[in-house]
């Protein structure tokens, strides 16, 4: 058990060096540079919320925070809505967790508007998150949080 989490934390790390290398490498390049040959998969709106996600999961709130920003302003909403959508509801979720709710409520927001016309799993498990998140804001009485958490359950009935 112990060699199979040292392997998992073995690949995690790796995994988050590549990540780390690729944008590097992006910020370094400028405007009509090629992409590195090891990144050429990767757009910087692909790249910014699998960083962010990866900051996330190591702490960096404020990191995940900027990353996921980087994906909302260059990612082309209507054509990847629903990875749009994602991005949006993990930036709320940090927010939220930064105890910054009514910024996650705008955030979800977006979030919720991207979601119309999508069928996806991970856009109904992003609406699932959003009132579970927000099912500990219940009691301190902020309207907006209400509001979202109903505007995300309406986005649930209708099988998002």
């Amino acid at each position: 058990m112990r060699a199979r989490s040292r392997a998992a934390d073995g690949h995690k790390r790796a995994a988050i060096a590549a990540l780390l290398r690729a944008e590097d490498d992006l910020a370094a390049a400028d405007v009509g540079d090629e992409d590195p040959s090891r990144v050429w998969f990767f757009q910087r709106a692909s790249l910014a919320p699998e960083t962010a996600r990866t900051l996330w999961t190591l702490g960096d709130c404020d990191g995940a925070l900027r990353e996921f920003n980087n994906s909302v302003l260059t990612r082309k909403a209507g054509t990847f809505s629903r990875t749009h959508a994602v991005a949006l509801g993990c930036m709320g979720t940090v927010q939220a967790r930064k105890g910054n709710v009514e910024a996650a409520c705008h955030t979800w927001a977006q979030a919720l508007d991207a979601m119309e016309g999508v069928q996806s799993g991970r856009a109904r498990e992003a609406a699932v998150n959003v009132r579970r998140v927000l099912s500990s804001f219940r009691s301190r009485g902020i309207s907006v949080a209400a509001e979202i958490g109903e505007r995300a359950g309406a986005v649930l009935e209708r099988g998002a």
